[in-house]
């Protein structure tokens, strides 16, 4: 028995027809798996490999190429937390700012929190430079985050 669900098989062969090769399919059924499961275990790249005809290896290479992905013991937490820290949001207090989170949520960037609830990390740009510093919670765009903003949002997220 495999570690996939059926449904989720059946929604990465959903994507087949819509690409001219199957090889195409590796990163939405990465994504699919990554949302699904918050983590991308050696297994479920065995059946997406399965699914697409593709040796396992192709599938973790994809995986490996983007950071976006966890893999088998690096599972995330319920939010996912960036922190930009591009050229416009490190002008504006980025590192200070990531710094800040650190502490606040008791990790260093790249961590989950003990209770499960929020994994922070970094990315290099999120495209809110009008915004800066920003954040990404999940896939939702936190502008001009000031240390008291980003308080807030941590405790909402704790909730």
């Amino acid at each position: 028995m495999g570690v996939l669900s059926e449904e989720i098989k059946n929604r990465i062969r959903a994507y087949l027809p819509r690409y001219p090769r199957k090889q195409a399919v590796t990163l939405p059924a990465l994504h699919l798996v990554h949302d699904e499961y918050r983590t991308v275990s050696n297994e479920a790249i065995v059946e997406i490999a399965e699914i697409l005809e593709l040796h396992p290896s192709e599938v973790h290479d994809t995986m490996t190429f983007y950071e976006f992905f966890k893999h088998d013991g690096d599972q995330l937490g319920k939010t996912r937390l960036w922190v930009c820290r591009g050229l416009a949001c490190m002008l504006r207090g980025a590192y200070e700012l990531l710094d800040h989170c650190e502490a606040k949520l008791g990790v260093k960037c790249g961590e989950r929190t003990a209770d499960g609830k929020i994994t922070l990390e970094f990315a290099e740009c999120i495209g809110a430079c009008d915004g800066a510093p920003a954040c990404l919670k999940n896939d939702e765009h936190v502008m001009n985050v000031t240390n008291d903003k980003a308080d807030q949002l941590i405790e909402a997220l704790k909730r």
